[in-house]
């Protein structure tokens, strides 16, 4: 009986996997009808990114995703990540995927990363549980608590890419979300459980003249191989105007910040909307100079030994009025900005491709995370 549900088991996975690869190419196939590329992949370019993905990992891989990101940034490379590859495949080698949902809970931060900044935390819901600090509170408390708050940030500790981020002031037990006036208990009906409300951050000045609305986040992605943490990209995630969220997933600009602390030339916001010179404040973006980020490395670097089942890591990072960096989110199932910064993994694809490769895929691609 055990053998069958195994069986069973490992079939549902394998039709979930291959469901995953097919929905992932036509995606981004839907995708490429809404760009116009001055450009497109020539047999020989199309022939040596086979040859260079097969080379590494056995696998014919499909052109799609590079033709995609060719098309969006001009600029050709057989080192882009076919998304599908690396979400699928290499994500689930790096990263130990059966403790995805529990590490990856906001709730939990402080816990796992003692030793880095967090914004003020007011109030955790944990499965339906209230808590104040780490003290459990009731329902009742937890409203009395947050009678009157300004400026807080209330979000969904378990879910991704900006998903009901709310900037809220309560008075006397009354907010407006969604242009409504509602109750606190009415608000954390609608949360109904695993949220978080911190007191939102006040940002450095020179990351807020980007984009006042928004906390605009330093997203950083880390790899560890043994004792030694790389940076492989850092990119400066900045909302459009009057906008609270900063993802370029919910119409936000991601641009590269090169080594030394600076911007490059372009940023790039949705699908087609590439090029971009300018923040909607006016700010030129090549050459701007990102405050503090070299402390904003090294703090990600530090905090990444703490997490010793996830080797690729997505830091998103603020820097406070005081310069020092503070943690908004981490990511253990991190998406490669390949439109901002050129290639998923770097200078460091193959490196990188050839350590995780030997290792066992632990991805599960019947659960949500896939």
């Amino acid at each position: 009986m055990g053998r069958l549900i195994r069986m069973i088991n490992s079939f549902v996975q394998k039709s979930a996997y291959k469901d995953y690869y097919s929905r992932t190419r036509k995606m981004y196939e839907k995708k490429m009808t809404k760009v116009k590329p001055a450009n497109r992949l020539t047999a020989a370019q199309k022939e040596e990114i086979r040859d260079f993905y097969k080379r590494l990992t056995g696998k014919d891989i499909s052109t799609i995703y590079h033709e995609y990101f060719y098309a969006r940034t001009g600029i050709y490379s057989k080192e882009y990540m076919p998304v599908d590859l690396y979400e699928g495949d290499l994500i689930g080698r790096a990263n130990n995927m059966s403790y995805f949902d529990a590490y990856s809970d906001k709730n939990m931060d402080e816990v796992f990363l003692p030793n880095i900044k967090h914004p003020e935390t007011i109030l955790k819901n944990i499965n339906g549980y209230f808590y104040s600090g780490n003290k459990p509170i009731s329902k009742e408390e937890a409203i009395m608590l947050c009678q009157n708050l300004s400026e807080i940030i209330i979000k969904p500790s378990m879910s991704s890419k900006g998903s009901g981020v709310h900037k809220l002031n309560i008075i006397e037990g009354v907010t407006e979300l969604d242009d409504r006036k509602i109750t606190v208990e009415e608000l954390f009906a609608k949360y109904r459980k695993n949220f978080i409300i911190q007191k939102a951050i006040r940002q450095h000045k020179d990351m807020g003249e980007l984009n006042p609305t928004s906390i605009n986040t330093i997203r950083v992605l880390t790899y560890r191989s043994g004792m030694e943490i790389l940076v492989i990209y850092a990119v400066v995630r900045i909302g459009r105007k009057g906008q609270v969220i900063d993802n370029q997933s919910a119409g936000g600009i991601s641009a590269m910040i090169s080594e030394d602390g600076t911007l490059c030339k372009y940023g790039h916001g949705g699908v087609g909307d590439d090029n971009i010179l300018k923040t909607d404040t006016g700010i030129v973006l090549e050459g701007y100079r990102i405050p503090h980020f070299d402390d904003v490395l090294e703090t990600v670097k530090r905090a990444h030994y703490n997490l010793p089942f996830f080797d690729i890591v997505g830091w998103d990072m603020s820097v406070d009025e005081n310069g020092t960096p503070v943690l908004v989110e981490w990511n253990g199932n991190p998406g490669p900005s390949q439109t901002a910064c050129g290639t998923g993994l770097g200078k460091y694809t193959e490196r990188i491709i050839r350590e995780l490769w030997p290792r066992k895929n632990t991805r599960d691609c019947s659960r949500s995370y896939c």
